[in-house]
């Protein structure tokens, strides 16, 4: 059954009447699987979205693209790479720069939807990988960018890492779409990434992550079967096993006579 795809009034509009669902997708076989089991919104690399087959993989998912801010740079080159992406089909653009460049944007009418929490491009400031806001100060001072983000005309923002009691508290006073990435139920989104989902990560698992597959497991196999493949190729190779007749082609008797008239006479 086909889905339309929602607006950013749509999300606005289900605010705080149910949890919405939100991958972190790198491929189009992943978008298109997200597709499929009825997944509401989607981070993905712009690259995906320029991708001209994204949109006929995932024509009803609420598209977010998103990159850290020192790679693309200043306000401006926020706005230029915001309507590039807006044109390619973006729902909204993910942004965790500085309030006046969201500003900037939104000014513009781009859907931009900002991070508060801990921020990973700026976990330096906030103590590393770990949760943010777990005193009344630092609580304090994420409703403080909760309540910027307003200003500067943001409509939702991704909430990281923070206690649930702090996230559902400013969840009830913030006109902000917030999307929760361990930041509990009192939120309007669950947020996991498509590789700890899948069981890809290889690294270390976020707190707040959970695995559904055992993709690294059957990775593994793949690879032991292509190194069984290709040996056995190399083994063929050697005795002459291949290629077998029919792997070839063969000249005409009398073609391949004239042939070799030609090249020894």
């Amino acid at each position: 059954m086909s889905r339309t795809r929602p607006t950013v009034a749509d999300l606005r509009a289900m605010k705080g009447k149910r949890q919405l669902t939100m991958l972190r997708v790198m491929t189009l076989e992943e978008a298109e699987a997200a597709e499929r089991a009825g997944v509401d919104i989607v981070s993905i690399p712009p690259d995906l979205l320029l991708d001209p087959r994204y949109r006929d993989a995932a024509p009803s998912l609420f598209s977010m693209p998103g990159d850290n801010f020192y790679e693309i740079g200043t306000a401006d080159d926020f706005v230029r790479w915001a309507f590039r992406m807006y044109k390619a089909g973006a729902d909204a653009v993910y942004c965790s720069a500085s309030f006046a460049t969201i500003k900037r944007m939104a000014d513009e009418a781009i859907p931009v939807i900002g991070h508060v929490g801990l921020i990973p491009s700026r976990r330096t400031w906030t103590g590393g990988w770990k949760a943010v806001g777990k005193t009344a100060e630092g609580a304090l001072e994420i409703l403080s960018a909760v309540r910027q983000l307003e200003e500067a005309g943001a409509f939702g923002a991704e909430i990281e890492v923070v206690p649930v009691e702090v996230a559902a508290a400013i969840s009830q006073r913030t006109s902000l779409f917030l999307i929760s990435m361990g930041a509990g139920i009192g939120c309007d989104a669950q947020y996991l990434f498509a590789e700890d989902v899948l069981g890809q990560n290889r690294g270390h698992m976020p707190r707040h992550s959970k695995v559904y597959r055992n993709f690294a497991a059957e990775y593994d196999r793949l690879q032991a079967e292509r190194v069984a493949a290709f040996s056995e190729f190399v083994e063929d190779c050697n005795s002459r096993a291949y290629p077998e007749e029919r792997h070839i082609v063969h000249m005409d008797p009398a073609e391949l006579a004239k042939f070799m008239d030609a090249i020894d006479g």
